[in-house]
């Protein structure tokens, strides 16, 4: 077996030492998961309700306790830490409301004396989850595929382990029956078995499009579904007639959160010409006052990076960009002394071909371009491999709902403000952002039989 640390980002501690489980643990964890499927599924949905808003009890009664682990495992600001532990208590709450309709069997009239559709559990579901939202991203996909009568086995990252165990210690508490929930100790290389191993009924990833495109082919040899939310490089369309002042503000606020570090966070800004420079003046004045330090402190907007591999990754992509004669305009060096911290950066990109404009960039490092007119900046908006998120800032609120509606190329379009996920709304993406949906009644049926029943 081996082993790994998690490391505080902003001290470079190390945090705690893992041991990996071995095929032996992994095997009674999937073995343990398919025996509580069969009591699990059969509990009536108004109690796995019951206990689904008992963990939303418990997150808001921990909150400041996780947070404090969330920001000390990958370096987020502590008030957004806070607020991620919220919006978990919230996705909980939600479906611990709504299930019951959600899943209840829909009548369809035929000629046969009743025909309806039922929506039915699978078994175990793997979650293959990462760093950045480290409670959200595992509680968006738990709390409706447990409340639906599912099981599910969690692979987190390494780096945020002790969030993973505290993840699985919050359904105890709320009164989960045993290993309905279970968090696997394992690195990467053991993913694959569980992967393809039949006992598991479905996966959902959360992570880069390769690793999503390796998941997708392990999984699709065996005939399994899965949902992959995978990366993003969204566009915020600033078109001439935007109110700038605040459209400046939702712009900075959507590259900034979490670090820079999230897949539906803004990364390439594309601004009509005339209002160019005005933009970038307010743009710059505003990424120049934000405080980066400790994440622990509340008063810090940016904290590290998560790992050192992901700062040098960043400064790479800066540096490539410099190379292709893209101007640096702010920030863009790695600072000294402990911490994998980044300033936030803005590069004007001179040719749409720039990797901080082609690439994703997971980091604060906002890329700027100008585009000649309106047709010109949805034309750059859409010249990307991804999909996940976009957003147009227009003072006409009817073209603005136009553009969004028919003319970008992503699963979640905004309209004068940043692109964010919300327990009520359908989230994913399109293209190499991955397929299937997460959230509201469509996320809840990802992973449920939608079976026919016909009675002559």
């Amino acid at each position: 077996m081996g082993s790994f640390f998690t490391i505080n980002p902003t001290t470079e501690e190390v945090i705690k030492e893992y041991q990996e489980f071995s095929d032996g643990e992994i095997d009674q964890k999937i073995e343990k998961a398919v025996s509580a499927f069969k009591q699990w599924s059969k509990y009536p949905i108004e109690k796995r309700c019951e206990l689904m808003k008992n963990a939303s009890d418990v997150l808001l009664r921990k909150k400041e306790a996780l947070a404090q682990l969330i920001t000390i495992e990958m370096g987020k600001p502590i008030k957004q830490a806070i607020a991620e532990i919220e919006k978990c208590a919230w996705v909980c709450r939600y479906y611990s409301e709504n299930a019951i309709e959600q899943l209840a069997d829909i009548e369809i009239p035929t000629e046969m004396s009743r025909s309806y559709v039922t929506f039915q559990p699978l078994g175990p579901i793997l979650a293959i989850m990462p760093w950045n939202f480290p409670f959200w991203q595992v509680f968006r996909f738990a709390a409706p595929n447990l409340v639906a009568g599912n099981t599910a086995l969690l692979k987190h990252s390494r780096n945020t382990m002790g969030c993973a165990i505290e993840i699985e210690n919050v359904f105890i508490e709320a009164g989960f029956p045993e290993f309905v929930f279970q968090n696997l100790i394992i690195g990467s290389s053991k993913s694959a078995k569980v992967i393809q191993d039949p006992r598991i009924k479905g996966v959902t990833l959360t992570g880069s499009t390769p690793v999503g495109k390796e998941v997708a082919k392990l999984a699709g040899a065996t005939l399994k579904k899965t949902v992959l939310e995978l990366g993003g490089s969204d566009p915020y369309v600033v078109l001439k007639d935007a109110p700038l002042d605040k459209t400046v503000e939702t712009c900075v606020t959507a590259r900034l959160i979490n670090n820079g570090q999230s897949c539906i966070a803004a990364k390439r800004f594309i601004i009509e010409k005339q209002i160019f420079d005005d933009f970038l003046d307010i743009f710059t004045n505003s990424f120049k006052q934000k405080k980066i330090g400790n994440p622990l402190n509340p008063e810090i907007d940016v904290g590290p990076l998560a790992r050192k591999d992901l700062q040098l990754d960043l400064h790479s992509q800066v540096e490539r960009s410099k190379a292709n004669r893209d101007i640096l305009h702010l920030g863009g060096e790695i600072p000294t002394g402990k911490g994998y911290f980044y300033p936030p950066t803005i590069v004007l990109v001179q040719k749409p071909n720039s990797p901080v404009f082609v690439e994703e960039t997971f980091g604060p490092v906002a890329a700027l371009i100008q585009a000649n007119d309106e047709e010109d900046a949805i034309e750059l908006a859409n010249r990307t491999n991804y999909g996940l998120g976009a957003t147009i800032f227009t003072s006409d609120i009817e073209k603005g709902n136009w553009i969004a509606k028919t003319k970008l190329e992503a699963g979640c379009c905004f309209v004068n403000d940043f692109v964010k996920s919300d327990p009520r709304l359908p989230f994913g993406g399109i293209k190499e952002s991955g397929y299937g949906r997460e959230l509201s009644v469509f996320g809840i049926r990802e992973f449920v039989n939608i079976k026919t029943v016909c009675i002559k």
